[in-house]
């Protein structure tokens, strides 16, 4: 079949004979320049072919940002692989489920990782192997049986790329989006075009732009900027982690043009003392989906920094938005050409401008958003019935066109840009002996983002410090999921049918009664 467009081969191979020794991704541990791309791939997908990777076969990777996760991304897409990244502070249940869901047989990952890895039972996964990126050995306690080793150093000959096309999954992107199990969404190879060629658009990214980021290459965000360098030829600077203190010291370092944040940090940034270090950096703009209205005009005007919204998601694409000459405040912006959009009800038909409902999205082009979630195909077949996909959040179109983000229709709650499956905290929390019944849903912060507060019912005679549960939480889920607010309940609110109510809950709020871990010092441990 040859080597299609719209491929990582296909854009490695291209960009390499345009943009040559020019840094295409600058991280911790080294640089990748265009014209050593392809071959660095593949002499990555040789490696994983020679300890048994064949096409098709799942790669965990359990990393933060370093210039080995973009490797082992580009050496499944070169093998024709899938690469599954995983959210580095994944443990227990839900990276049970994550690398059961997904039947990886290797895992790569960092020293860092390994202390979630010692909290999985490893029995009946398909997983063969773990490659440690750092070590020797695995730490003592390690539960996965798997034999441990490290990753050899990459063959000096690679082979050559796999016949892979446009809508074969490069990667699965865990979301826990909704209620119940994380799930995975299957990613093709275009969908990745697709978000470079649309956000640079968006961004107005050109060859000679730095682009900076410092959020975590696992998730969709950090992943797709360095397609966006790849699709322009610019070059993009991969952080560790987000430093409050740092931000803008590193945005002048690296000559960075373009950035990201996510909704909370504006106005943790906003929070600091002004300083000249503000000012000192060249950068214009940051794709900054769900940063309140209100921050806009004061950022600018601090940092010199223009924030663009816009719509997307891990199963979508860039959907919403347009060039910064086009935003309206308050809203996200009108549809991309490449997509259709429809405001529906209950029954998916169309509402009316003005009237809210459910956002349905679908692409023009073929495999521009994911082709539904691995080995849940129920759960496809609702997201993506009536051929929409089903986005769960519940907006306004105005008649004019610009969409307006109201809430989430489905029951998530998204902290500090982290999406947290209510079902999985509320698992763990009734494992514990003192709850009878739990529900878990977000709350309103400070910095306009949700909180998650999780209203309990003991068991008839029996009294648990609020501590002493959170010390059981945290090492079971990932620490941005442990509840910051805890209130204790005789009985929880019920439909007639059954269900938890909830939306009263919600409605309440945080309470008289309600214990806040961050006013009593309580501290979670990343």
């Amino acid at each position: 079949m040859g080597i299609h467009a719209q491929t990582l081969p296909a854009m490695l191979l291209d960009q390499a004979a345009r943009q040559g020794a020019r840094a295409w991704v600058q991280a911790p541990g080294g640089t990748l320049e265009y014209g050593e791309a392809p071959a660095h791939a593949a002499r990555w997908a040789a490696l994983l072919a020679a300890n048994g990777v064949r096409r098709g076969d799942r790669v965990a990777l359990m990393a933060g940002n370093r210039i080995e996760f973009l490797s082992v991304v580009l050496g499944c897409g070169w093998l024709g692989a899938v690469a599954v990244p995983i959210n580095t502070a994944s443990r227990g249940m839900q990276l049970r489920h994550i690398l059961e869901n997904s039947a990886c047989v290797l895992l790569v990952a960092d020293a860092a990782s390994c202390a979630g890895l010692a909290t999985v039972d490893g029995a009946g996964l398909a997983l063969r192997e773990i490659w440690l990126l750092d070590g020797d050995a695995p730490p003592p306690g390690l539960a996965l049986p798997a034999p441990a080793r490290p990753a050899p150093a990459a063959p000096a000959a690679g082979i050559e790329p796999a016949s892979v096309g446009p809508g074969d999954m490069l990667a699965i992107l865990y979301t826990s989006g909704t209620s119940g199990l994380s799930k995975g969404v299957c990613c093709p190879h275009a969908q990745f075009w697709w978000w470079g060629l649309i956000a640079a658009r968006n961004l107005e990214i050109r060859g000679e732009d730095v682009l900076y980021t410092s959020l975590p290459l696992f998730h969709t965000n950090a992943l797709n900027a360095c397609f966006q360098a790849l699709v322009t030829g610019a070059s993009i600077v991969c952080d560790e982690r987000f430093s409050v203190s740092r931000y803008f010291d590193r945005l002048e370092q690296t000559g960075a043009t373009v950035t990201y944040l996510l909704g909370a940090m504006v106005p943790m940034l906003l929070a600091r003392e002004p300083a000249p270090s503000e000012r000192r950096h060249r950068a214009r703009i940051a794709l900054a989906p769900g940063v309140p209205e209100r921050f806009h005009g004061e950022f600018l005007r601090r940092t010199g920094l223009a924030l663009l919204e816009g719509y997307g998601s891990t199963e979508t694409n860039f959907a919403l938005g347009g060039v910064l000459a086009e935003q309206r405040p308050g809203t996200m912006g009108r549809v991309a050409p490449e997509f259709e959009a429809c405001v529906a009800d209950e029954h998916d038909a169309p509402v009316p401008d003005g009237q809210p409902g459910e956002l349905l999205l679908r692409a023009h082009p073929p495999y521009a958003i994911a082709t539904g979630y691995f080995a849940m195909a129920d759960k496809t077949v609702e997201a993506w019935r009536n051929l929409w996909f089903h986005t769960g959040d519940r907006v306004v179109r105005d008649a004019d066109g610009y969409y307006r983000f109201l809430d989430r229709m489905k029951d998530a709650i998204r902290r500090r840009g982290e999406n947290i499956s209510s079902y999985e905290v509320e698992q763990v929390l009734l494992a514990h002996p003192a709850i009878a019944a739990v529900a878990v849903y977000a709350v309103q912060s400070e910095l306009a983002e949700d909180e998650v507060m999780a209203a309990l019912v003991y068991k008839p005679g029996i009294a648990v410090a609020h501590t002493e549960l959170l010390d059981f939480c945290q090492p079971r889920m990932p620490y941005f999921a442990v509840p910051r607010y805890l209130r204790a309940l005789d009985e929880l609110p019920h439909t007639e049918n059954g269900k938890i109510r909830k939306f009263k809950l919600r409605d309440e709020g945080v309470t008289a009664d309600t214990w806040d871990r961050d006013m009593a010092g309580y501290k979670v441990t990343r």
